[in-house]
């Protein structure tokens, strides 16, 4: 059972609750748990709900069971103050006592746990620190905790209220179609709610109003997709810049409609080629896999930073690659120069929760890692990060890998620099590379004699100090 299905569990007849809560998967927003937890273990979830993106918990459900509550009467109360005893800042929880029928057939009843993202970070009492990652409840170590705590303020934008939004400003439709998919028939004010959509007051956040408004543009002119195809490989500027007549594309609206109307304007503009397919025939096949550019697409309206203004998503078409532009830079939890070991950590917590409700996205990390698998599966080289002062591109280069034995006999990483140069839409100097990558200049330069060695890249100055020489790809 998918996570956006646990409200309409807990909706479903007392007889049927406890069965379909131990059918869902634990994930980044549900977790169970035992009658006979104590209320300090509690206070670890809690905490790591609260630092992430919120969830539920359920108490009463173990090793496949329904145990119920009504046997440990005495721990109700102290589950209930586990906010205020063991969490600081006091995590924001709503508790609520479900019927059901325990193991034995009996009526009995669950303690639900509602936890709401956080303003600030939250420690257990004793002052451990913890994150929601996948199923599991880490503990951050004191530099991820620095950078949790630098990157809140700018991650909880979404739950700020939406300066002079009101109920009027939602389309109702929009909202209603949502309570459906989350199996919530209530009213607008409800639904929202459920997804801390609404400030402590009952105001709109701005995720609410991005995801959900008539026209959320009138208040956030940046949120929007620009896409452009160009006919060259290189961009060009002024006079010889290469943009195809009538393939300039903006998508704006609601980011459910965002998504679904961009995903169709790029799969019209994407270059097609003939390849192999599974059926033993030649096909035309887009020259990045869909699903790749899909993925890279949907993690940049999600995780943007709606907060800088001035500056929208693009998406540039090229013959070649594909590459896609969002503000703002990586949350410092996050190292662009390792994207395979990115942890999951979402900037806009409620607008990625309400999106993984809508199956538009899913997990940050796991989508990365689908990307990498997809373009190896079908021989292109690895995506590409770049992170500038104030966005972060990712370029889909439609390019073959290199061969696994010339890759065995390069220093570990030399691929990186292939992939860079390929990236690039311009050339680039040893400082330039030791810069991107964020290595020392040493590692760079034995990367490079051996790339070099093997006839994949090609120095071009005019002395052996020439500050302007810089490495290009050769055509093999």
């Amino acid at each position: 059972m998918p996570s956006n299905q646990i409200d309409a569990a807990l909706a479903a007849d007392a007889a049927e609750v406890g069965r379909l809560l131990l059918a869902a998967p634990e994930d980044q927003w549900f977790d169970r748990k035992a009658a006979t937890t104590r209320a300090r273990d509690l206070a670890r979830p809690l905490v790591a709900f609260a630092n992430a993106e919120g969830g539920t918990i359920a108490i009463g459900l173990h090793n496949g069971a329904v145990q119920g509550i009504d046997s440990v009467p005495q721990r109700i109360n102290e589950w209930r103050q586990v906010p205020l005893d063991f969490t600081r800042p006091p995590v924001r929880a709503r508790f609520q006592e479900v019927p059901c029928r325990n193991q034995a057939g009996m009526p009995d009843r669950l303690l639900i746990i509602r936890i709401e993202p956080g303003e600030r970070v939250h420690e257990a009492i004793d002052g451990e620190c913890y994150l929601r990652i996948g199923d599991e409840s880490r503990k951050l170590t004191y530099n991820h905790r620095q950078e949790l705590e630098y990157d809140r303020g700018q991650s909880q934008y979404d739950g700020q209220q939406a300066t002079g939004a009101n109920f009027s400003h939602l389309d109702a439709r929009l909202v209603t179609r949502f309570g459906q998919k989350i199996g919530s028939s209530g009213a607008v004010h409800k639904i929202l709610d459920a997804r801390s959509l609404l400030t402590p007051d009952n105001k709109i956040t701005n995720a609410g109003l991005l995801l959900f408004g008539k026209r959320p543009q009138t208040a956030f002119p940046q949120a929007y997709v620009r896409i452009l195809r160009f006919l060259d490989p290189r961009r060009g500027t002024g006079s010889r810049l290469e943009l195809e007549e009538s393939s300039d594309v903006r998508v704006e609206g609601a980011i459910p409609h965002v998504v679904e109307e961009a995903q169709r304007t790029m799969e019209d503009l994407v270059p097609r080629r003939r390849a192999l397919a599974a059926s033993g025939r030649f096909e035309a096949a887009p020259i990045v896999p869909r699903d790749v550019w899909l993925e890279g697409l949907v993690n940049a309206v999600i995780h943007r930073s709606y907060s800088l203004g001035g500056d929208h998503i693009r998406v540039e078409i090229y013959p070649d690659r594909i590459e896609i532009e969002s503000p703002g830079r990586f949350p410092g939890l996050l190292d662009p120069r390792q994207p395979l070991k990115i942890r999951r950590y979402a900037r806009n917590p409620r607008i990625a929760r309400v999106c993984a409700d809508l199956r538009i996205g899913q997990e940050l990390g796991e989508g990365i890692r689908r990307m990498f698998e997809e373009m190896r599966r079908v021989g292109l080289t690895d995506p590409v990060y770049r992170q500038t002062s104030g966005s972060v591109r990712l370029t889909l280069a439609a390019l073959p890998r290199l061969d696994p034995a010339v890759a065995g006999r390069l220093p570990k990483g030399s691929a990186d620099i292939v992939d860079l140069l390929r990236a690039s839409t311009s050339a680039l100097g040893t400082g330039d590379i030791v810069d991107a990558l964020e290595v020392s200049r040493p590692v760079v330069l034995r990367r490079l004699a051996a790339l070099q060695e093997e006839g994949l890249v090609r120095w071009v100055g005019k002395t052996p100090k020439d500050p302007r020489a810089v490495w290009l790809l050769t055509d093999r």
